[in-house]
């Protein structure tokens, strides 16, 4: 029974880890979409212009 136990905890673990990961992913991805898209640096805006416009993102 034991080994049942530790399996199902182990696999329990398994899943949060995964689950926080791509929450994690999910919010820097957001950030810096964020970021690029609002930026008024015109170092950011020159690197960023191109994404922008694909994202539809104004910035003229």
């Amino acid at each position: 029974m034991n080994t049942t136990q530790t399996t199902s905890a182990t696999q329990t673990s398994d899943k949060s880890t995964a689950l926080m990961s791509v929450l994690f992913m999910a919010v820097l991805g957001g950030v810096i979409l964020f970021a690029a898209g609002h930026a008024q640096s015109a170092t950011l805006h020159d690197a960023a212009h191109d994404v922008r416009h694909a994202t539809g993102f104004p910035c003229h």
